[in-house]
């Protein structure tokens, strides 16, 4: 394997010279550094870019840390990021936060093996995100309100789009309005929920308990829960779905109960991930901005890197993205 001991000895240079050469530094001259380039050419010279960053006590790395790497959600979140990271001229990793403590993302925190994390799952909790963010490792959290002095929360505004979508429905008329829930310890569901709530109550409309079902932020699960509202009789006349994927799963339980979407029954969903347009019906949604959130949350940590004071809290605006699945008429 080529060193810069050998680059130099084939420049004739002395080895912290090829160094600055190598490094486009302005202690050697453009004559110097044209000749030690061209033998790392000729040699087939690659830099050690553990020692090199060793040095530097950077990773040029930024993290990504997300509860699930896998469904439609996230794939908009890493490309923003990925964008924003590669521009800078830095390398993004993502993994999964499953495990909380005892995940490959908690390590990456503790033993500062990235520059900045970007972190969205609960598993891991707060105390230990605070304890591991500071000046030169920066954090920011997706799905929960953090305060920190290196640590800012780029959130959606959950309540806002839930509201929306309420309000929505009932203009279209529909007064039995049922609640379809991801993970109750989950922040994004538990504001949703809130949102929820607050516009039936704005709209006069009762909350009926027995309508609010789980269904774990799953295709699957939204699939099971209304299978499970089919299983005990009365349905609401909608349902607002706190995501995309439970609303599909439950969109496929209804079609095969020959229950007409939204003749018979009014659906809206949360995220506006690509399949909600292509559904059939079409899914009326609350678009959230998944690209930029990932974007936002990349230029916060190279502002904090570069030195900038951090922002605690920034919201993101959604808009309801209205489609087929509530129908046009009032009931």
């Amino acid at each position: 394997m080529t060193t810069i001991k050998d680059v130099a000895k084939k420049a004739q240079v002395a080895i912290s010279t090829a160094s600055y050469a190598l490094n486009n530094s302005p202690k050697v001259s453009a004559k110097t550094r044209e000749r030690v380039l061209k033998a790392a050419e000729e040699l087939g010279y690659c830099p050690n870019g553990v020692a090199r960053n060793l040095k530097k006590n950077k990773t040029e790395t930024i993290g990504l840390f997300l509860n699930d790497l896998g469904g439609p959600f996230y794939s908009e979140i890493v490309q923003g990021a990925q964008e924003v990271v590669s521009s800078n001229g830095y390398d993004l990793v993502a993994c999964s936060t499953y495990g909380g403590v005892d995940s490959t993302a908690y390590r990456f925190l503790q033993e500062k093996r990235v520059d900045g994390a970007i972190l969205l799952g609960s598993s891991i909790p707060d105390d230990l995100i605070l304890k591991a963010a500071r000046q030169d490792f920066p954090i920011v959290v997706l799905d929960r309100e953090l305060q920190g002095d290196y640590v800012c929360s780029v959130l959606i505004d959950n309540s806002e789009g839930a509201c929306q979508a309420v309000n929505h429905l009932s203009k279209l008329g529909y007064r039995k309005i049922g609640y379809l829930s991801g993970p109750t310890n989950s922040y994004d569901n538990q504001q949703r929920f809130e949102g929820f709530k607050k516009a039936l109550q704005d709209n006069n409309i009762p909350y009926i308990s027995r309508w609010n079902v789980q269904g774990k932020f799953t295709e699957n699960g939204g699939y099971h829960a209304v299978k499970m509202l089919l299983a005990g009789g009365q349905l609401p006349e909608a349902i607002f779905s706190a995501n995309d994927e439970m609303a599909i799963g439950a969109m496929c339980a209804l079609q095969e109960a020959h229950v007409r979407i939204p003749e018979d029954l009014a659906i809206v969903g949360f995220d506006d991930i690509r399949l909600a347009s292509y559904m059939k019906p079409q899914l009326t949604t609350v678009a959230q901005p998944k690209y930029e959130w990932g974007t936002m949350a990349t230029h916060i940590i190279f502002q904090a890197l570069e030195g900038d004071v951090l922002t605690n809290i920034v919201r993101l605006p959604v808009e309801l993205v209205i489609r087929e699945s509530c129908g046009v008429n009032l009931k």
